[in-house]
């Protein structure tokens, strides 16, 4: 069965998915409205997740998977573990879809992601025609506070 996944951290590369998930196939592009694009994570390096807030939008990349991309996507995200699974909706071109996100468990504090993480999104957000200041904003968040 083909479940809608919704990518907007560094599964947004082409390139990156198209190793990870051969079978994937991009449906379109669309804004998630009322979430946030943070980065939390440990002592060394922060990854992306996407919160609730209202007001705010996070530009995503809508992929159709197979079981086979759901379970390469699990190990990856580190399902459950790091990531739980959440269904949202989303719509493209005037359809309300039902789309999979992961999104990160309670807990890890804001941080800084890596230059080579944060370079494979920034690709990503080059291959999907976003606007890069979302991106940049995440990061100076974390960056913020990491230094309190």
């Amino acid at each position: 069965m083909k479940k809608v996944y919704l990518a907007y951290g560094s599964n947004l590369n082409l390139e990156q998915m198209g190793e990870r998930c051969p079978d994937a196939a991009v449906i379109g592009t669309t804004v998630l409205h009322d979430y946030q694009l943070l980065f939390r994570g440990g002592r060394h390096t922060g990854v992306a997740t996407i919160e609730m807030k209202r007001g705010a939008r996070v530009p995503v990349l809508l992929w159709q998977i197979t079981e086979k991309c759901e379970k390469a996507l699990d190990r990856y995200e580190g399902h459950p573990h790091l990531y739980r699974k959440k269904r949202l909706m989303v719509n493209l071109d005037g359809d309300e879809l039902v789309a999979m996100a992961y999104v990160m468990n309670e807990g890890p504090p804001l941080a800084m992601p890596d230059a080579y993480y944060y370079s494979t999104i920034l690709d990503g957000y080059y291959d999907c025609g976003f606007d890069e200041g979302i991106l940049k904003q995440a990061v100076m968040e974390s960056m913020e506070a990491a230094n309190d």
